[in-house]
């Protein structure tokens, strides 16, 4: 009877040991949330691949491959557009190397590919289907080859400041080799780009137009 009247104690204790550790559990999950949200924040990467990734908004794409970047490998050229319509839209320019980086990416809005319109209308005014084959026409003459030159710099072009250092630009004119690529964003901004192998990087190099 002694024995059966002492089990109950037992019986409780037993039983608040086992509860203890699930306790333990739910206060320690605050302490790990609060250490991930304090964790810094990485920088964009503004050479990384977009974060628009959907095909149901992309209105036009164009891609080329052309050498640039690497004397054997071509690097890949694409223009893709995306938005609700084409003239109220985004198209990112990038360039990816052979082995998939990402060495260049600039956004142009829809106006910046049809702004020299204005150059071939020969009324005032256009209609919403004449400037949206203003815009496939441009997107799909935008890697044309004439748009592509080497040597990068001729013999008779002058450095322009404002674009690259100095220093960039001569190592540019040395090499005969270097294949250059020239587009135009909105009505008179020509910009030219070429691989800097002396920066490992793409750079702007001259402009033209304007």
């Amino acid at each position: 009877m002694l024995t059966r009247y002492c089990t109950f104690p037992l019986l409780v204790a037993l039983l608040a040991a086992c509860s203890s550790p699930t306790t333990d559990r739910t206060t320690s999950a605050p302490a790990a949330s609060d250490s991930s949200d304090a964790a810094p924040v990485e920088p964009m990467d503004t050479a990384a691949a977009s974060v628009a990734h959907a095909t149901s908004d992309t209105l036009k794409a164009v891609r080329k491959r052309r050498l640039f970047s690497s004397p054997t490998a071509p690097d890949l050229f694409q223009l893709v557009l995306r938005g609700d319509s084409l003239l109220s839209s985004e198209a990112t320019f990038s360039i990816t190397a052979a082995d998939g980086t990402v060495i260049f990416r600039e956004a142009l809005s829809s106006a910046d590919l049809e702004a020299a319109m204005v150059y071939e209308m020969k009324k005032p005014g256009a209609t919403k289907a004449e400037r949206e084959a203003y815009i496939r026409r441009r997107m799909d003459e935008f890697f044309a080859d004439k748009n592509f030159r080497t040597p990068a710099i001729g013999p008779q072009e002058s450095y322009q400041p404002g674009t690259v250092d100095r220093a960039v630009w001569d190592d540019l004119r040395r090499r005969t080799g270097v294949v250059a690529f020239q587009y135009l964003v909105g009505k008179e901004d020509g910009r030219r780009i070429a691989w800097s192998p002396l920066r490992k990087q793409v750079v702007r190099y001259g402009s033209f137009g304007g």
